[in-house]
């Protein structure tokens, strides 16, 4: 695991009991995903995969 990561939560996160959600923190290099009920799972996806991520989500707008 990458050290010293600042998690973020996602802002569609409902912070009540039932607390899936996405976590994000960022790093030098690149974002690291995980999910809040498994934190030590920690996806490191290559550059060019969060680019195609984030177009698609915005695309969906």
């Amino acid at each position: 695991m990458p050290p010293n990561l600042q998690w973020q939560k996602s802002s569609f996160s409902a912070g009540d009991a039932d607390n899936e959600c996405l976590e994000i923190a960022a790093s030098p290099a690149t974002l690291h995903l995980r999910e809040s009920d498994y934190p030590t799972t920690i996806l490191t996806p290559p550059r060019a995969a969060l680019q195609a991520l984030f177009a698609e989500v915005k695309g969906k707008r």
